[in-house]
């Protein structure tokens, strides 16, 4: 199995909208791509709450069967169409993969 973690920081204002509401455009986003290759099994996306410390705003966690279903993930015309909008949005982004 392989884990797909992602963290993006985001800007104060961006596409003429504050933080907060681009983090939520950006989880109902990425909401979409939850099932949507075989081999996905899960699909987590959280918004850092305002009250506990958090050094990123949004959070992407998955998991998948194995590199082929991430690859074939990271491929989905779904995904793809939602990378410019986060692009537009974030000041940094890390993300790591690793098999367990």
């Amino acid at each position: 199995m392989i884990k797909h973690i992602v963290m993006w920081k985001l800007k104060e204002h961006a596409e003429c909208a504050s933080k907060a509401t681009n983090a939520i455009k950006i989880k109902e986003q990425l909401a979409t791509c939850a099932n949507l290759v075989p081999g996905m099994l899960t699909l987590e996306v959280a918004i850092a709450s305002p009250e506990l410390e958090a050094t990123y705003d949004v959070l992407l966690y998955t998991e998948f069967t194995d590199k082929a279903a991430l690859d074939a993930y990271q491929e989905h015309p779904t995904h793809q169409a939602i990378k410019p909008f986060i692009g537009s949005v974030r000041l940094e982004r890390q993300c790591m993969d690793y098999e367990v």
